[in-house]
């Protein structure tokens, strides 16, 4: 335990036994740990929901994007997003046709390559079971102010397979976990296939969307501005160790993958990159520095970059600055646009209102702003 962190909970603790005459370490720890926020998303696989694939993976930087000025107690959370697949024939039925695709995670690219690489074909939905398995295999956090939500989306009964759903949605409340249900069809439907009753049963929201509807994507006047700032960012990573080409590699190419879906995609994306949401102190340099992952005057040459082999320790020190005071500028200017770009959209979507509110982006978000609200999360 570090020292800031020991006097942070000396000073709660003090405070605490001259208000009450003493307290729970546990929920002075609480107050003073940094707050994170925990996204499950569960996905159907099976044969007919390529759109629904097709609405994730291209919308993941906009609902990423809803926590880019989140607060909690003052503080910024740390955001982990986890992925499962259920409902594809190709896993076996020993495993109930069920997946865990990324655990809980900062590594928004590798959620995003993962995306993009999902296939679909037939199988048996298992709601209870992938729902019992998130709660029991991923690490949530054990802290009651910490936002822990399931989203899990699918077009058959809730109610089949050999895990009763209510024992699965009782487990994950009970644990502090929401599970929103979205179901890809008609609205009573769901309410039928008792995915309402999932979502009632979890403190949760049943929502319903088309999941073959193409997304309506904005473009915006700052869209060419910001993709050339995404483009300046990039070279400021400095990709080391055994990790650092793969990371490097994977950062090129889900830009890529944003870029051939749209200019809104890469902008959101963007986005996303240029806010405290975005780390990557496994594969580079600047944030492993930053985080304290790394000791500069510590590390082989065999670990850095060819650029930096040749430095001294000074010169190691004033490059790794370089590169993050570049990219705090680049983040700052993207973060403006970004601002002024959603301006922009939302003035449009409101011309576009009539065509309804039924895409899985759409109905993520709508169910974390109102559950970040529950949490004492402040979000734009």
């Amino acid at each position: 335990m570090n020292a800031k962190r020991m006097t942070g909970l000396a000073m709660c603790a003090a405070l605490l036994a001259a208000a009450l005459g003493g307290a729970s370490p546990a929920r002075c720890e609480e107050k003073t740990a940094k707050p994170v926020v925990q996204l499950a998303i569960l996905l159907d696989t099976s044969g007919s929901m390529s759109g629904l694939i097709e609405q994730a993976k291209t919308q993941l930087w906009k609902v990423v994007n809803e926590f880019l000025s989140a607060k909690q107690r003052g503080m910024r959370p740390e955001l982990q997003v986890a992925l499962y697949e259920y409902g594809k024939s190709s896993i076996p039925s020993s495993e109930r046709y069920l997946r865990m695709i990324v655990p809980l995670t900062t590594d928004l690219d590798k959620v995003s390559e993962e995306l993009f690489a999902l296939r679909t074909n037939g199988g048996q939905e298992y709601c209870g079971a992938v729902i019992g398995a998130a709660t029991e295999s991923l690490k949530w956090s054990t802290r009651p102010s910490d936002m822990k939500v399931i989203f899990i989306a699918g077009n058959e009964a809730f109610t089949q397979g050999t895990v009763d759903y209510r024992s699965a949605c009782r487990g994950a409340i009970a644990k502090g976990i929401v599970v929103n249900t979205i179901f890809c069809g008609g609205h009573a439907s769901g309410i039928g296939g008792k995915w309402k009753a999932g979502a009632d049963l979890a403190d949760g929201q049943y929502m319903n969307i088309d999941h073959n509807r193409k997304v309506v994507r904005i473009n915006a006047p700052q869209d060419t501005e910001i993709a050339k700032l995404n483009a300046e960012l990039n070279k400021t990573y400095v990709a080391y160790g055994s990790a650092g080409k793969e990371g490097e590699a994977r950062q090129r190419a889900q830009d890529a993958n944003a870029a051939t879906a749209a200019p809104a995609v890469v902008a959101e994306r963007a986005a996303a990159k240029a806010s405290a949401n975005y780390r990557n102190s496994k594969w580079d340099l600047v944030d492993a520095v930053k985080d304290g992952k790394v000791d500069l005057d510590k590390m082989e040459d065999a670990e850095l970059p060819e650029e930096m082999k040749q430095m001294d320790r000074a010169e190691r020190e004033e490059y790794v600055k370089k590169q993050s005071a570049r990219r705090d500028e680049i983040r700052a200017k993207i973060s403006g646009l970004h601002a002024a770009r959603r301006k922009h959209v939302a003035e449009k979507r409101k011309e576009l209102a009539a065509e309804g509110a039924d895409t899985l982006d759409q109905a993520m978000t709508k169910a974390i702003h109102e559950q970040a609200e529950k949490k004492g999360l402040e979000l734009e």
